[in-house]
Order: C-alpha cells, then structure tokens, then sequence
C-alpha cells in the first residue's frame, strides 16, 4: 500500500479556519476515488517557526491510482488552499510504502 502525506505547518493566526476548511477538504480528495481512506493527525512537537503542525496521510489504491491523481485531481485542490491561505499554510508531500503491518489484540 502507498500512503500519500502532506505535512501542513499552520500560521496561528489562520489555524482555526484552516482547520475547518481541511475536514471538509479531505472528503473531496477522498471523493476523487484514487484513495480508500484518510487520516488527519496533529505532530505532537513545537516548531522553532511557530504554528501547528499536521500530517493527513491518504491511503493509495495503487500506484496508478496516486500518479493519476496527481494529473488530474492534485492541481485543482491544491488551487483552493493556496487561494484562501497563501504562505500562512507550508505544506510538503511524500509518499510512504507500507511494508508490514501489525497489531495487538487485547481481551
């Protein structure tokens, strides 16, 4: 599994609007069909720069699937963020490949 991420840093000053405006934005990446789940997860850490850090990792159906995104669907969504918060918002991207997964059973 390929696990698309996009790490966000966050102005304060734009946090709160940010952060309403991410919940209703992953639905629409999800709603592309390229992924088959998301998460939306705070980085526990305090930037030197300042502002809240987040990571949103979408869960890739496959690898023609994330490049097919990425031509068609990434430029458009990308355009709404940039437009509402220009450089309060610092985003990069990377792409992860699951290996192994594990878990634990508790009774």
């Amino acid at each position: 599994m390929l696990i698309y991420n996009v790490t966000l840093n966050v102005d304060e000053s734009v946090h709160d609007q940010w952060l309403l405006w991410i919940k209703n934005h992953i639905p629409k990446v999800l709603a592309t069909g390229h992924f088959t789940a998301a998460k939306l997860i705070k980085v526990l850490v305090d930037e030197e720069m300042g502002g809240v850090t987040y990571s949103v990792q979408y869960h890739a159906k496959s690898r023609t699937h994330l490049e097919n995104y990425y031509e068609n669907d990434a430029p458009i969504l990308r355009q709404e963020g940039l437009k509402l918060f220009a450089d309060k918002v610092l985003a990069f991207r990377t792409e992860l490949e699951v290996l192994d997964e594990y878990s634990v059973t508790f009774n």
